[in-house]
């Protein structure tokens, strides 16, 4: 039975993005004509998610306003009805982590797993592709009888610090493959592996059953990361699948990389992009 469920977790608090997030959720920054988040579930309906659960906190409740329709402006829902998409949405009484967040999606994940996708970060895919990450990620959930899949991706040797990484003894060669430890934001040369987790998972029950067991962290806060390496310890499978070709995560987590995207996605917007690159030649003359 195919994964038809996915949870975001936004109650994050967008500090590094303050001021503008002050007033408005940093998942609600504007890229071009829509929001960041609305992106990401634009990318869940193309992979066949049907129903997505918001985790969603103080300072949030725009993202809820967003996706309702609005008879003032005479406008319907911004996801096409036909999807049959369901939007839910639940609280997290304070930010405790990612692993806490999700642990309030774990009724929709008992029966058949479920996607998660972290509502700041946007995976861009070719238009030509067959198929996007997420739908790669829930195939070989079914195919291979993981507990979870991973989304990853080389980054830089300096970016490894920020970014849950994933070791393996073996070697990718574009495939899927098995995950043998999962360490959260490490020292570079601390770790051999360059493979970042991209913001998307698909995590089975056991998972959930790890989560519940996963102490908070010096910081206070429950780790998926951290659960994933106590699963795996107990004897859990994780597997890995890496961005294809053309594949690119956009991370909306800091002024810098907010306004890197923005600048991207306006340059290269079907209807805006010759304005805009046109005014940027002129303005970088």
């Amino acid at each position: 039975m195919a994964i038809t469920d996915a949870v975001i977790p936004v109650a994050g608090l967008g500090t590094r993005l303050l001021p503008a997030t002050r007033s408005q959720p940093k998942e609600m920054l504007p890229l071009v004509d829509r929001p960041v988040v609305q992106y990401v579930v634009e990318e869940l309906v193309r992979a066949g998610i049907s129903r997505v659960v918001f985790v969603t906190g103080r300072r949030k409740r725009a993202i809820e306003d967003h996706f309702d329709a609005d008879p003032e402006l005479d406008t319907g829902p911004l996801i096409d009805p036909r999807t049959g998409l369901q939007i839910l949405y639940t609280r997290q009484p304070q930010p405790a982590g990612l692993g806490d967040a999700v642990r309030y999606a774990e009724s929709f994940a008992l029966a058949n797993g479920i996607v998660v996708a972290l509502g700041d970060a946007i995976i861009q895919t070719p238009t030509a592709a067959p198929k996007g990450i997420v739908a790669r990620l829930i195939d070989e959930y079914e195919r291979s009888d993981a507990d979870a899949v991973l989304a990853v991706a080389e980054v830089a040797p300096q970016l490894v610090s920020r970014y849950g990484i994933a070791l393996t003894a073996g070697s990718s060669g574009g495939g899927a493959f098995d995950v043998d430890a999962v360490v959260e934001k490490p020292d570079p040369a601390a770790v051999p592996s360059r493979l970042a987790i991209m913001g998307r998972y698909v995590l089975g029950p056991a998972v959930f059953t790890t989560l519940r067991e996963t102490p908070p962290g010096a910081d206070g806060e429950v780790g998926l990361s951290d659960a994933l390496q106590l699963l795996i310890e107990g004897g859990g499978r994780v597997r890995a699948v890496p961005l294809g070709d053309g594949e690119r995560r956009h991370d909306i987590g800091s002024v810098e990389s907010y306004c890197a995207t923005f600048i991207e996605y306006a340059l290269t917007d079907p209807q805006l992009g010759p304005a805009m690159r046109a005014r940027a030649a002129e303005l970088l003359r």
